[in-house]
């Protein structure tokens, strides 16, 4: 996309989501009649998902050339996983312990019979969502793993059978620039498609008398995730520019696809935008197609530090006083739900089971955060999105250096 025309559109979507918050706040219900807007944009994003994925990671991966060069970006890559999805889960351990937003709430009624029949998720069942013995099944459901893997595994393929397999991988990466066009028409309906969303679903929380009266009885908890994130996103922005050496201009690059994960509150349906934000930043195809599609599924920093505040939230609400080994569980747990979570369907509300089970929280307690789920859930997908982003921009950093050990 031009320049001129991507800062006319950051300016656009900037309005659409003070305007979408606005009207919503004010008209309240009758703000539900655009939500058709909303989905018509949203699933548009989705339908380029999966098209985008298999052409982006296959041409990525195989643009490699030595499969020799996947195992250290592989090892980079899911070290940066791990590293910032523990950071921030302790980030929301330590800011809840401090903040304490659960002491003195009203406790409303229960909800434990619709979150007890999602039924228990173990560690296998996490494992066992990365491969899948139909891919087509999967594609219909959006269980995107199974595709990344398979996709990676069919670019390693082709990358050591020669000229046979020239042509397939010309034709995926002829499909990934396709989709990247795709993209950037569809992206001239954002400001209107987050428009209807964000005012949508803040008239269906009632507007803005009965949102508020939701925050209200939560409030704290809801300030408790916020300044986590603030927290977290701040490290990331630390990390960008000592690890990755990348400045500001970066994050502003990156502003649309930002501002379309809170609007969309859902990083899969960003990730065309995510992608080609990256791009038009300059980051090397190889890390954006490699990085984002499989971020996009498994990095859920916000997600995991979501979870972690909720949990203990949850335990001082009902009183229930967490040891030191508790909250190591909680920590671990909320890691590894957040890693796994994209295999599951539901993935938020089965991963929140698994880490309150862990610890034997009632499941009661996540009725107390419905009101304003939604809310913290745009939050929190934002900053999965920029997780990713700055993932592929520390993998950009290091590819020379994985070149030179490869062909010295």
């Amino acid at each position: 996309m031009p320049h001129k025309h991507a800062i006319g559109l950051l300016a656009a979507i900037v309005i659409a989501v003070i305007a979408g918050g606005l009207m919503g706040w004010v008209y309240g219900p009758a703000m539900v009649a655009v939500e058709w807007l909303g989905k018509l944009f949203l699933n548009g994003l989705k339908m380029l998902i999966l098209p985008l994925i298999v052409a982006a990671v296959v041409s990525g991966v195989a643009s490699l050339g030595d499969i020799r060069k996947l195992g250290r970006i592989g090892a980079i890559t899911v070290g940066y996983f791990l590293a910032t999805t523990g950071l921030a889960v302790m980030i929301g351990l330590i800011v809840v312990n401090l903040i304490k937003p659960g002491v003195g709430v009203v406790l409303g009624a229960a909800a434990a019979d619709t979150f007890a029949a999602k039924g228990e998720v173990g560690v296998s069942d996490i494992l066992l969502s990365l491969v899948s013995p139909n891919l087509v099944d999967s594609a219909a459901r959006t269980d995107l793993l199974p595709l990344i893997l398979f996709s990676i595994l069919l670019s390693a393929a082709l990358t050591t059978i020669g000229k046979v397999g020239e042509p397939v991988i010309a034709f995926f990466n002829g499909l990934n620039e396709a989709m990247m066009k795709l993209v950037t028409w569809f992206m001239y309906f954002a400001p209107m498609g987050i428009f209807a969303l964000i005012a949508s679903r803040l008239g269906r929380a009632g507007g803005g008398d009965a949102f508020f009266a939701e925050l209200q009885a939560v409030g704290l908890h809801v300030v408790t995730v916020l300044t986590g994130l603030g927290i977290h996103t701040a490290l990331l922005i630390v990390i960008l520019m000592v690890v990755a050496r990348r400045g500001f201009g970066f994050i502003r690059e990156m502003l649309r696809a930002l501002l379309t994960a809170f609007g969309t509150a859902s990083s899969s349906a960003t990730l065309p935008l995510t992608m080609e934000c990256a791009t038009e930043a300059g980051l090397d195809q190889r890390a954006v197609r490699f990085v984002i599609p499989l971020g996009s599924t498994v990095n859920m920093n916000g997600t995991a530090l979501y979870e972690a505040c909720a949990a203990l939230f949850i335990a001082q609400a009902y009183g229930i006083d967490l040891s030191l080994g508790a909250q190591v569980i909680i920590f671990l747990t909320a890691t590894l739900a957040a890693i796994g979570a994209a295999g599951i369907p539901e993935a938020g509300l089965v991963t929140m089971v698994i880490v309150l089970k862990a610890v034997g929280l009632p499941l009661e307690g996540i009725g107390l955060l419905l009101a304003v789920d939604w809310f913290l859930d745009r939050f929190r997908t934002t900053v999965n999105v920029w997780g990713d982003a700055v993932g592929a921009a520390v993998l950009h950093r290091f590819l020379p250096d994985i070149n030179r050990e490869t062909h010295p």
